[in-house]
């Protein structure tokens, strides 16, 4: 029987940037079947004594909308009209939120978690970046479900030739957030503030991106938020999910470019630093 012979040399790869492609791209095909056993074994145990189950992926989103709804309409926050009815808007917006954030903070959450596989046992490494996306895109498909349902109790009709774009907003915010994550992951396995201050500077950064409120007409905030990359990936996906156009497609499209490149740079630099780390 044939079997494939690794040789392991003091040399690094990165000198060599055809053989290192050539490794990158095999690596991630031989860790497919892995990635997927690690998914399902990482999704079981997370629900497996959880009562409400799947739906905790709904809760916080659902509690962000419930309490923004209720600062606009007590007056206690002013909240510009926005081209969808508010309780749309907010929900659409914390739930596509929370899919990026969730995609930032996988990468170092799944390589921590697996300290003690990666000490025991060799594996390409991407099998758990693998395992993050097939879990964000299932987490990301039960979003999506209730979001729809959701809307459809509101009384809003989303149904418009752009919801079939709808799927590939998704996905681009799932990749723009792995490979925010991924130039994260090694500082973060060094120091474990980064893991613990993600959390509060996601949250800082949903203020400064048009998620629970539309983008102000005039003011600094107005032109940070304009210039925020993340703008053109929280607006056009909600265009696309509620039928609207969008003025940020071209951005959208520049931002994706951009961050695909990132997530390349951090996929390299993470095959580079787990050996050492």
């Amino acid at each position: 029987m044939n079997k494939d012979i690794k040789v392991y040399t003091p040399e690094s790869s990165i000198t060599k940037p055809r053989v290192l492609l050539g490794e990158m791209w095999k690596d991630l095909l031989q860790s497919r079947d892995l990635a997927w056993r690690l998914a399902v074994r990482d999704f079981s145990a997370l629900y497996r004594q959880s009562l409400l189950g799947v739906l905790w992926v709904f809760i916080l989103p659902l509690a962000n909308t419930i309490t923004w709804i209720f600062l606009r309409s007590s007056g206690v926050v002013a909240v510009a009209d926005t081209d969808v009815p508010y309780p749309v808007y907010v929900f659409t917006g914390t739930m596509i939120w929370s899919i990026f954030t969730e995609s930032v903070q996988a990468p170092l959450q799944k390589v921590t978690a697996s300290k003690n596989l990666l000490t025991k046992i060799n594996f390409p490494r991407e099998a758990l970046l693998l395992s993050s996306f097939y879990q964000l895109l299932f987490n990301s498909a039960v979003k999506v479900i209730l979001m729809l349902v959701a809307m459809l109790a509101l009384g809003y009709n989303f149904v418009d030739y752009t919801f079939a774009l709808f799927p590939l907003a998704i996905i681009s915010m799932i990749l723009c957030g792995m490979a925010i994550g991924l130039l994260l992951t090694p500082i973060g396995l060094l120091y474990t503030d980064i893991g613990k201050g993600l959390p509060i500077v996601m949250q800082f950064l949903m203020y400064l991106s048009p998620v629970v409120f539309p983008i102000p007409k005039e003011g600094w905030i107005a032109t940070f938020i304009s210039y925020n990359p993340l703008t053109p990936l929280v607006v056009t996906s909600r265009a696309w999910l509620t039928g609207n156009p969008t003025a940020f497609l071209q951005g959208f499209l520049e931002v994706n470019l951009g961050l695909m490149a990132v997530l390349f740079f951090g996929w390299v630099l993470y095959r580079a630093a787990m050996p050492i780390l």
